[in-house]
């Protein structure tokens, strides 16, 4: 995924199915250097930084 993927997905109100590494997960901001994003899974709290290309939307 890029960049501009994960800001339209962050200005959707529609509900967009994210998976990092097989789990599906909510995408909560693009970090400032544009290549990784602080996500939590559906079913967790815990927030987790990822590389954005790592991300697969499904």
């Amino acid at each position: 995924m890029n960049a501009n993927r994960v800001k339209q997905i962050l200005s959707s109100s529609a509900e967009i199915d994210v998976q990092y590494n097989g789990v599906s997960v909510w995408i909560d901001s693009l970090n400032e250097d544009g290549r990784t994003a602080t996500v939590h899974a559906r079913d967790m709290e815990e927030r987790t930084i990822v590389e954005i290309n790592e991300l697969q939307e499904i």
